[in-house]
């Protein structure tokens, strides 16, 4: 059995990315298109892929990435109005 006070809060992270079509706003080129990197249980993690894949793709000046804290948005009760 695991010792729960023990396991890290699950802070779920996902990292995405994809072709904007101006560099000043964050709307995608083709939605198609976009690139699911993962889901990450920290933001540390999330970090580290993100980074990455930004590194990656640095050379085309409109590929960005990003990091969604999914967290915030997961409602278990269903009571979010």
């Amino acid at each position: 059995m695991v010792d729960q006070s023990s396991v890290p809060p699950q802070l779920l992270h996902l990292v995405i990315g994809g072709e904007l079509r101006h560099l000043g706003e964050p709307t995608f080129r083709d939605l198609s298109q976009i690139e699911f990197v993962g889901a990450f249980g920290s933001y540390d993690e999330a970090k580290k892929a993100w980074k990455a894949r930004a590194q990656a793709t640095v050379d085309n000046a409109h590929m960005r990435y990003f990091i969604l804290h999914a967290h915030k948005l997961i409602d278990p009760r269903g009571d979010a109005a």
